[in-house]
């Protein structure tokens, strides 16, 4: 595993890639028991999804079932997060999600990718960390990419590709994503 332009880069077929195989059998063996659940088991979600990504979450994180990752240990929660049902996290980069955060349903957070060229895309897996600052609210079906910082306070609008850095306190949206305009107090 090497670091490149904070990618993580993972060749296949080596100790690291079948380190990366055995998050993901553990996180299939954790995320079925979770997928059980429904929203009146609070406290049993909490517990499995503490359990999921190795760190108890507080009080106020809230999450609607069924949910998906490929490892979750490189998952780290705010206090007071909701997410919404049918979300999937590829959290091999690391994803970290702010307080207050909202996710809505169907939204995936995908940190890593392949090469482009044909030859060698299944030569390495590249994961980027995606950061979702405080108070955002990312709508139902958005897909954010490896790499991605979203600033505080801004939102994401339903159904958008977001392939870039949005700042803090703005609202974005479209396939690949772009500012659409300032937000703020009203």
């Amino acid at each position: 595993m090497s670091r490149d332009n904070n990618a993580l880069i993972v060749p296949g077929r080596t100790p690291e890639s079948a380190a990366m195989v055995a998050a993901v059998r553990r996180a299939m063996a954790i995320t079925p028991i979770l997928n059980r659940l429904t929203i009146d088991d609070a406290d049993q979600v909490r517990a499995i999804f503490s359990t999921l990504i190795g760190v108890k979450v507080d009080d106020g994180f809230s999450l609607i079932p069924p949910f998906y990752t490929t490892g979750g240990m490189d998952i780290r929660i705010g206090r007071n997060v909701f997410i919404n049902q049918n979300c999937t996290m590829y959290d091999l980069g690391g994803i970290e999600i702010g307080d207050d955060v909202m996710i809505g349903p169907n939204v995936s957070l995908l940190t890593s990718s392949h090469l482009i060229e044909p030859s060698r895309r299944r030569d390495h897996v590249i994961a980027r960390p995606i950061v979702i600052g405080r108070n955002v609210w990312i709508a139902a079906g958005v897909s954010v990419i490896g790499g991605v910082t979203i600033g505080e306070n801004s939102v994401v609008a339903a159904g958008s590709v977001v392939t870039r850095d949005v700042p803090a306190n703005v609202l974005a949206g479209g396939n690949p994503a772009r500012i659409i305009r300032k937000i703020g107090e009203e």
